[in-house]
């Protein structure tokens, strides 16, 4: 037999450090291993109301095609957030996810040498994206907590980090795992100190679920900033996380760029279509964002109650502070048929990132609490 070589020195540099993403605990995982039935997981940040009507009905009309690749160029989808955005297909990049999407764009603009700006706190698959193109990751200080938007971006912070090697900077408003989010006078004023050859890249996956005014119109700052990206998904408020849609709005000079490395038939024919068919479905964002604030409410109040520090996010989850070491508490919760996510990768051991659930779900992970609380756990 043929000696193995070392396959690691085979890989590209920004590879060989690489840990892979490790997402939230699937609930067949969790049913195959302890036995349980009735999971509930509040672990991934998705739509406990699941997709639009409208767009279960666009699957369902195009299962027939399956057997086809589909349209490469997204053509219709394009054309369709081109008018429900204010702005012209040329400008529109789609991904498998808005996670491909950063990828995409760090393989795009970075290189072994350049440097990329992120928060501390950030959402984790920015430095993935970074160090695979073999690029320097420049990690900014977050704000402190307890404080004002406790862990989450210091633009002042970010801003001192730029300079001639810097080729992008990740703004995530709001923040995922904090909940954090930027007021839009700031983060236009950042914007507009940046100097036109770094690209600032503004990831708002969560932007539906933000209240009225609170979130900027990054959009309409594409005219005055040609190095703009905003980087948005289906699979949040529009409960399509299954189905890997995202996208990108940005200069069509810039967008040009983006679809040269972007790979053929990356997103698929029924994701493009219940993407597509999402756009027309307002009832469903209405009542998802209706009930995401109500959920909440609900938590942030049994969490503090139980005396737990849950700061007021923007999202659709919330971060936690237990107080001591997480890990009990997420095993307990597991162990009773509740997911939800540690973030103790981040930096962050005493925390818990809750998803909002139904009423019924959140219900039963206080209850769960309360009965590992009552079994000695945190005491």
């Amino acid at each position: 037999m043929r000696p193995k070589p070392d396959f690691a020195t085979l890989a590209a540099p920004g590879v060989r450090g690489l840990q892979a993403y490790v997402p939230g605990k699937p609930m067949a995982e969790l049913e195959r291993e302890y036995g349980i039935a009735d999971v509930v997981k509040l672990a991934s940040n998705e739509n406990p109301l699941g997709p639009p009507e409208e767009s279960l009905a666009a699957i369902q009309a195009g299962l027939s095609g399956v057997s086809r690749y589909p349209d490469g160029a997204a053509f219709e989808l394009k054309r369709g957030l081109a008018a429900h955005l204010g702005v012209v297909p040329e400008q529109i990049t789609v991904g498998n996810g808005s996670n491909e999407i950063r990828s995409i764009i760090a393989e795009t603009f970075l290189g072994v040498g350049d440097e990329a700006i992120y928060s501390a706190f950030a959402f984790v698959v920015y430095g993935l994206a970074v160090q695979a193109t073999g690029a320097t990751a420049r990690v900014a200080p977050a704000n402190r907590a307890p404080g004002s938007q406790p862990l989450g971006h210091s633009l002042e912070a970010m801003s001192a980090l730029v300079n001639e090697r810097t080729r992008l900077v990740f703004i995530a408003n709001p923040n995922n795992p904090t909940g954090t989010w930027l007021a839009p006078s700031d983060l236009r004023a950042f914007i507009d100190v940046l100097p036109p050859r770094v690209l600032a890249v503004v990831d708002e996956a969560y932007l539906e679920y933000m209240a009225a005014g609170d979130g900027p119109d990054t959009l309409s700052w594409l005219g005055a900033h040609p190095n703009l990206i905003v980087c948005r998904t289906f699979s949040k408020m529009y409960g399509l996380a299954g189905m890997r849609v995202g996208y990108a709005v940005s200069h069509p000079e810039l967008a040009e760029l983006l679809n040269r490395v972007r790979q053929p038939f990356n997103v698929n024919g029924l994701g493009q279509a219940a993407a597509l068919a999402a756009l027309g479905a307002h009832d469903h964002v209405r009542r998802s964002r209706q009930a995401n604030e109500d959920g909440k409410a609900q938590l942030r109040t049994g969490l503090t109650a139980f005396g737990w520090s849950v700061p007021p996010s923007a999202g659709n989850f919330v971060l936690a502070d237990t107080g001591g070491p997480a890990g009990p508490w997420y095993e307990g919760l597991l162990r009773a048929g509740v997911i939800v996510r540690p973030v103790d990768n981040y930096g962050l051991p005493r925390h818990l990132r809750i998803t909002v659930g139904l009423p019924e779900q959140n219900t039963r992970l206080l209850r769960v609490l309360h009965d590992l609380r009552r079994a000695g756990l945190g005491l």
